[in-house]
């Protein structure tokens, strides 16, 4: 029950460090994390959670070097595939000598096989961490595949060379030539078993299609047990578990690309799945790692034997030396590339190698490796300064992912074009994108039953995306959504006061005109109010649904069904009525400076109207066709939200222009549910 409630609270927290995100975004996610990790700890609940090193890479690294292998594109891997080596393999190892000779320079206690081990673990690099903090700064794309094809690869290369390291120095006996045999034994052994077992994989989910066992569950069951499988088999045989994972990903990317890949509703749901898992994985490394960090400082602090503003210089000076070590490196390795071959490849700005310097963030991997030092020599005695190498890896990591943070922004902005994109240019591609979104997740939910409802509403979406997409007169301005919410406001107005002009002259019942101003009201929140908003439709929807369960339970309730149909008919008139009475007083207060916004509105009424006096002739066989449109309209809604969001949280949209089209997306949404009042 302990361990439940500590991944309870964990999940919790990667919840709570969204949202915090969601209103400071120029700070990273993992940062967000990693503090409310070390908040956690602090508290005084005796909550900690012992980080077992053979779990924590199989239980995290093997998934997600999976997933990143999978979804990572070949052809630039290939065609980056020198400079990812000379990261991934070269300046690994250079790493090793370079660092370790300094770390056991900077401080004597620490033997210089375990300073080797030290710098092994903090050689490579965390593509996770990078493209968390790199979210909202655009990275050129070309070192975006360079940092995943580097992260990769030198997981592998650091963890075998960390592992000879520690074994030097607890056994006291090394060999360069056998550690070299070993390593690409190792390394092959992997990637061979990764290729091997995937095959086997794969043809065992064509042996179970053909069967006829289509269930999308299962195939999803063996794709999530793939990478823990493979990375296990590949590492009680001796050989690279990651670089297995990473192999396997690849290899299940070129069966993806088949013809006898997965139908559509399996890749709907392995892309929603693994979007899941991996968004909870990414946030419990970095929470976990908040929650060492308050132990392992004590450790230090708290230890007479160190100089606590001595320590902190050690991670200073370290991360100072790994970052410049990287940014000589990058631009050495270039220059030699270049004069063997002159290819633009090997052209490299330096504002790209500062980027990709930067870009170098410690993180999983290295806290792993960190705790999996052993407590002991063979000969009993204590592993040389355990707790001074597991602070100074944590410290590394913490420092890395600040520098990154604060640096990468500045740097990625200084790439983008000087000249700024029109404003309306902008708000048009993203609507745009954000209905293409749409129209992914109705082709989704598309099957024999509805597919005749999916195809209208893909229709519609098709219909309003082409009308973007053609040239028009400059709309939507600042000025313009102004007046346009100023003439919906009086348009509603109109309808309020021909609703009580029906009543006078005792043209409409008062149950009616209360269901039609509920609309109206309904209508000025979608406008001002969107929280308010989103509450309402909830409340509506929950009162629609208790509504069904009682008409299934009560035989009267379908009495009183069948009597409500009539009010359904008279509210529906009514909207017609109130719409007509709109577009006038809009046409009435139509001027040259505001057309644009008023025929915008105009049009949105008149479409209500066609729309209801469609309904008013539709005989009852429709109903379920209408019923299925409606609901595919509401998920339609919701992965509009979706990307909204998404395309805010990645930068491409401004917390304005979010706010804006959300805004739009209720109004739609409001216009749809008076639609389906009026046909319930």
């Amino acid at each position: 029950m302990e361990m439940f409630l500590i991944v309870l609270v964990l999940l919790l927290l990667i919840g709570i460090s969204n949202m915090v995100n969601h209103f400071i975004p120029f700070i990273p996610v993992p940062l967000i994390q990693i503090a409310l990790g070390a908040l956690l700890a602090l508290l005084p609940l005796g909550f900690h959670v012992p980080m077992e090193t053979e779990l924590f890479l199989v239980l995290f690294i093997a998934p997600l070097l999976f997933h990143d292998g999978k979804n990572v594109p070949r052809s630039a891997l290939w065609e980056l595939r020198k400079p990812i080596l000379l990261l991934a393999l070269g300046l690994v190892f250079v790493t090793v000598f370079v660092i370790g000779y300094l770390i056991h320079w900077l401080i004597p206690s620490i033997p210089l096989p375990a300073a080797f081990a030290l710098a092994a673990i903090l050689s490579p690099t965390d593509v996770v961490a990078v493209s968390a903090i790199s979210s909202r700064s655009k990275l050129p794309s070309g070192i975006k595949h360079l940092l995943e094809g580097e992260g990769l690869m030198n997981d592998a290369s650091g963890l075998v060379a960390f592992k000879f390291a520690v074994a030097a120095t607890v056994t006291g006996v090394f060999s360069l030539g056998q550690a070299t045999i070993s390593f690409v034994l190792i390394a092959l052994g992997g990637m061979i078993a990764g290729v091997i077992l995937s095959y086997i994989i794969i043809r065992l989910r064509m042996l179970i299609r053909r069967w006829g066992m289509e269930d999308v569950t299962i195939h999803m069951l063996i794709q999530l047990l793939t990478p823990f499988i493979i990375f296990l088999i590949a590492e009680h045989f001796g050989v690279s578990g990651i670089l297995a994972v990473v192999a396997a990903g690849i290899v299940h990317a070129i069966e993806r690309d088949r013809e006898e890949s997965p139908t559509m509703k399996l890749k709907i749901v392995s892309t929603s799945t693994w979007s899941v898992i991996l968004y909870i994985l990414n946030g419990l490394v970095f929470v976990l790692l908040g929650l060492q960090l308050p132990s392992v400082s004590k450790t230090i602090f708290s230890n007479p034997e160190f100089n606590n503003s001595q320590v902190i210089w050690y991670i200073v000076i370290i991360t100072g030396a790994l970052l410049a070590l990287r940014y000589i490196w990058l631009n050495l390795s270039w220059w030699l590339g270049g004069k063997m071959r002159k290819m633009e490849l090997f052209k490299l700005k330096q504002r790209t190698a500062l980027i990709t310097t930067v870009s170098g963030v410690r993180g999983a991997v290295t806290l792993a490796g960190a705790f999996s030092i052993p407590y002991v020599l063979n000969d009993g005695s204590p592993f040389p300064e355990r707790s001074l190498f597991i602070f100074i890896a944590a410290g590394v990591i913490l420092l890395t992912l600040i520098v990154a943070s604060i640096c990468l922004p500045i740097l990625s902005k200084s790439e983008e074009p000087s000249i700024k994109e029109d404003k309306d240019e902008l708000e048009r591609k993203a609507i745009i994108h954000v209905k293409e979104a749409a129209i992914q997740s109705i082709e989704a939910e598309l099957n024999e039953e509805n597919r005749a409802a999916s195809l209208a509403v893909i229709a519609k979406y098709t219909q309003l995306i082409e009308r973007l997409k053609l040239p028009e007169l400059p709309e939507d301005t600042a000025n313009n959504q102004y007046m346009e919410e100023k003439i919906r406001f009086k348009a509603l107005v109109a309808e309020k006061r021909c609703i009580n002009e029906l009543i006078k002259e005792e043209k409409v019942d008062r149950e009616t005109a209360y269901i039609g101003q509920q609309f109206i009201h309904r209508m000025e929140v979608a406008v001002t109010n969107k929280m308010k908003y989103r509450l309402m439709t909830s409340v509506v929807f929950m009162k629609r649904t208790s509504f069904k369960m009682l008409k299934s339970i009560s035989p009267e309730n379908e009495k009183r069904v069948k009597l409500s149909i009539q009010t359904v008919v008279a509210v529906r008139n009514l909207k017609i009525q109130t719409a007509k009475a709109a577009i006038a007083a809009i046409k009435a207060d139509m001027t040259p400076i505001n057309r644009g916004p008023s025929l915008l509105v105009i049009r949105e009424y008149r479409r209500l109207i066609s729309k209801l006096n469609r309904e008013n002739m539709l005989k009852s066989s429709n109903d379920k066709l209408l019923k299925l449109e409606k609901e595919l309209h509401y998920k339609a809604f919701q992965a509009e939200r979706d990307e909204v969001q998404a395309m805010y949280e990645q930068g491409k949209l401004t917390r304005e222009l979010a706010q804006k089209i959300r805004q739009q997306i209720n109004l739609r949404e409001a216009f749809l549910i008076e639609e389906k009042t009026y046909q319930s």
